[in-house]
This record gives structure tokens, C-alpha cells and sequence, in this order.
């Protein structure tokens, strides 16, 4: 029972720490364009994280029952597995990079299984077909979805901001800045929705692999209604806090952003992330969103668009599955030192104290609702890890 609780503890942390690091992903273009201020945006963004969090278990399916074979996930693995996905989420906020909490996850889960079948690559779902017919797995799944999440998100920003560039052409700038000032408020709340559809299912997916594994319900039971509330919770909670490094970035640091790109933005993500939400795809929004910001910049300035800091953003969409899956085994290692519950204790204190060294490191150079929005350097004389924090 012990270790069930610290699994369920841990989950809920990934979840908050998802809220607010993936916050920049629905209001980040409310902020840089001052539509909203900072924190009114993290109070929109949470109320709509919480109303798009108790919609629907698609994902969360997904994440229960199509990835890794159950035979080799134990209480254990899962909370090697959230270990993982915690810590990687933690250093990329530290360093206000915007990438994806679901590969983290699905990483950390992937690399804890491969830890607890000994190496055994079999236990990972590759490619298979259910007993619907429904194509499951982590190519169908993941994979297709992970390549294909930015580029969509490219494609429709651009197509959506060309389109409203040929609508809006002989209407005058203060105009179209009063209309879609108002319409961004629009825009962020379904992108906020759509962003807690996809996001929150996947830790609601989590913790129902854990009672799975505990033999708490039975392998084909619905998500309990309590853990669709506790998640939903901690998202709107993390998303309140604001993960301003990340904000910055996306804000400021990819390219320059008018009430117009906004709007464009948070609308082509939207639809992409709210498809994939009804198909069960765990999409990355952080992804969806960055290809969306960018497409609207390339069809607008594409001068403008910053593309060192959005080179950094490929390099992390690139790592962050084999950088997590990587913890998770480790993490799965150390509890494996230790008998009954005492593993997971040690591995909770590292991660404290680790979660704790990278807080303070943080505070030599704040960013916050005062200061996100100060302009942007260049990239070139900016450290990642200093330049763009929250």
C-alpha cells in the first residue's frame, strides 16, 4: 500500500509539474501580446486546462494498455517511470525549453519497463492490432504522432495566417489588432480546453496502469471517476502556478507575435490537438503548438523568426524520449538496491533534493509575471539555461 500511494503521489506531481510547464502551450501568444495580463492568462489557461481535463479517456487508454505489455509493469516500474518524466520536465523548465511532458512520460515508462524485463526489447508494444481492429502501439501511437504533431502544427498556423492575411489586407492594422485582441481570448480558452483533453489523460492513463498492476481494478476497468477528478485538479493547479521560463520563450523567443499570429496559433493547434485527443493519440502539445507559432512567423516575417532557439526545440524534441527513458531505468535501478518500499523512499529523497537544487539555482535569475515580457535578446548572447528561465 505504501508504494501504491508514493506512485500516486508521484503521479499527481507529474501532473502539476505538466500544468505548469506546459502552460506556455495555451497562453503563451496571450502574454507576448498583452491581451491578457500574466496572470489573468494562467487563471484562463487553468480554468479551461480543468474543464478540457474532465472531457473524455481516449488518451488515457492509450497510455494504460497500448504501449508496454503488461506482465512487465509492477507498482515499481511506474514509479521509476514518473521519476523520469518528472526529472526531465524539471531541467527543461530550469532551462526554458519547451518540450514535450508526454515523451518524457511515455520515455520514462518505456526505459522502466526495458529495466524491468532485464533488457527484454519484446515487453515494448511496437506495432500490433487490438481485438477491434484498432491499430495500437508505439509506432501508431507515438512515434507517427511525434514526427507528425509539429509539422501539422507548421502547416496549419501558416495556411491559417496566409488565409487571414488575403481576408484582412485592406483593413487597417489598429483594426485588426482591436478584432483579434478580443478574438485571442477565444483562441486561448479552446487552445487551454484542447491542451487538458490530450495532456491530463495521460497521467489519468498512469496511475489506472498502477491500480492495474496493484490488482486494485480489474485490466479492462474505465478510468475511476476519482482519478479523472484528482488529475484534472492538479493540472489547473500547476497551470495557475506558471511556468513563465517557458512562456518567455514561446512568447518572445521564437519569433515576434501580434494579436493576429496569436489567434492563428492557438486555433490550427487546437484542432490538431482536439483530433488526436478523439483518435487517443497522446500528441505533444508542446510541439503542436511551437510548429504553430512558427508557421504564422514564416508566413508573415520569416526573417523574424529567431531559428537558433527553435533549433533548440528540434534538438529537444529529438532526446527527450531516450533522455527520459534513460532516467526511468536509472531510476528503476536504484529502487532494485533496495528491498520492500525502501527503493522508491531513496528515490524520492534524490528527487526532492534534485527538484530542490534546481528551484534555488533558478532564482539567480527569475523570470516571472513582472519580467516575461521584457524584449527579447538575441538568442546568440543568451545561455539557454539563463536567457529564457521559468
Amino acid at each position: 500500500m505504501t508504494l501504491l500511494l508514493l506512485v500516486l503521489l508521484a503521479a499527481l506531481v507529474f501532473e502539476y509539474i505538466n500544468g505548469f510547464h506546459d502552460t506556455a502551450n495555451a497562453i503563451a501568444t496571450v502574454v507576448s501580446t498583452k491581451v491578457l495580463t500574466p496572470r489573468m492568462a494562467v487563471l484562463w489557461a487553468a480554468f479551461w486546462n480543468l474543464i478540457g481535463a474532465l472531457t473524455g479517456t481516449a488518451v488515457a487508454k492509450t497510455i494504460s494498455s497500448g504501449l508496454v505489455e503488461a506482465s512487465a509493469v509492477n507498482t515499481t516500474t511506474i514509479f521509476a517511470a514518473l521519476c523520469g518524466g518528472i526529472i526531465w520536465n524539471i531541467f527543461t523548465w530550469w532551462l526554458g525549453l519547451p518540450s514535450s511532458s508526454s515523451h518524457a512520460l511515455i520515455g520514462g515508462l518505456c526505459g522502466a519497463a526495458l529495466a524491468t524485463a532485464k533488457g527484454n526489447w519484446g515487453v515494448l508494444m511496437w506495432s500490433r492490432v487490438d481485438a477491434k481492429g484498432a491499430a495500437i502501439g508505439l509506432w501508431p501511437k507515438v512515434v507517427k504522432p511525434m514526427v507528425g504533431s509539429p509539422v501539422l502544427g507548421f502547416i496549419g498556423g501558416a495556411l491559417l495566417m496566409i488565409l487571414l492575411i488575403m481576408a484582412l489586407r485592406k483593413v487597417t492594422p489598429h483594426i485588426v489588432n482591436l478584432i483579434f485582441g478580443k478574438a485571442q481570448l477565444l483562441s486561448a480558452g479552446f487552445m487551454g480546453w484542447s491542451h487538458g483533453t490530450n495532456d491530463a489523460q495521460k497521467t489519468m492513463g498512469i496511475i489506472t496502469l498502477a491500480l492495474v498492476a496493484n490488482g486494485s481494478i480489474a485490466a479492462d476497468a474505465a478510468v475511476p471517476t476519482w482519478v479523472i477528478w484528482t488529475c484534472a485538479l492538479a493540472m489547473a493547479l500547476g497551470t495557475f502556478i506558471g511556468g513563465w521560463r517557458i512562456i518567455r520563450t514561446m512568447g518572445h523567443g521564437l519569433t515576434h507575435i501580434d494579436p493576429t499570429q496569436g489567434f492563428a496559433a492557438q486555433m490550427s493547434s487546437s484542432v490538431v490537438l482536439l483530433t488526436s485527443s478523439h483518435l487517443g493519440l497522446p500528441l505533444s502539445t508542446t510541439y503542436v503548438a511551437t510548429g504553430s507559432v512558427v508557421g504564422t512567423g514564416v508566413a508573415t516575417r520569416g526573417r523574424k523568426v529567431h531559428w537558433n532557439v527553435a533549433g533548440r526545440v528540434v534538438a529537444a524534441w529529438l532526446i527527450t524520449l531516450p533522455a527520459a527513458g534513460l532516467v526511468g531505468a536509472a531510476m528503476f535501478g536504484v529502487e532494485s538496491l533496495f528491498s520492500g518500499s525502501l527503493g522508491e523512499i531513496v528515490v524520492a529523497i534524490l528527487l526532492v533534493g534534485y527538484a530542490g537544487t534546481i528551484f534555488v539555482r533558478s532564482r539567480r535569475q527569475v523570470v516571472d509575471h513582472t519580467n516575461v515580457n521584457e524584449p527579447w535578446k538575441s538568442e546568440l548572447d543568451e545561455p539557454v539555461a539563463t536567457a529564457v528561465a521559468a
